[in-house]
């Protein structure tokens, strides 16, 4: 049995707070808390508020990701993928959504719009080196590996 963390949220919005579509779902759908529908002109990006505050514990995050069925049925996806919500922020949650498609979408009140994922965080010391261990890798990078 997974561990469930506590996560305290204000809903300002109205709608379904975000919740799990099945068992094994890694993310939570989010909703867009909208008074007018909101267009999105073809590689136009809006922030799309959802009238959602977490209290997030230390040592978390959650993660905003696209939802994969608005991408591939219009377009619609997420920028700063995946974007972070701090543990210490309390502001309202929004989505950075951008068209990516070549038609004007509509985001409605209550759509899906992305989810949100929790993940442990790691704090991490860096320390200064004169060099780094080698690997086999070395510093092959974007596509070095071939098609």
């Amino acid at each position: 049995m997974q561990e469930e963390v506590i996560v305290k949220i204000i809903n300002e919005s109205g709608n379904d707070i975000p919740a799990y579509a099945t068992s094994g779902s890694a993310g939570m759908d989010i909703r867009a808390f909208l008074q007018e529908p909101i267009q999105l002109q073809p590689l136009e990006r809006k922030l799309i508020p959802t009238g959602i505050y977490l209290e997030i514990p230390p040592q978390y995050e959650v993660q905003i990701r696209p939802r994969s069925g608005l991408a591939f049925k219009q377009g619609l996806t997420c920028l700063n993928t995946p974007g972070t919500i701090d543990s210490d922020y309390r502001g309202e949650v929004k989505v950075l959504l951008i068209n990516l498609s070549d038609q004007i979408q509509v985001v409605q009140n209550n759509d899906r719009i992305a989810q949100l994922v929790l993940a442990k965080t790691e704090k991490a010391q860096l320390v200064v080196v004169q060099q780094l261990n080698e690997t086999d890798r070395g510093a092959g990078g974007f596509g070095h590996t071939g098609k």
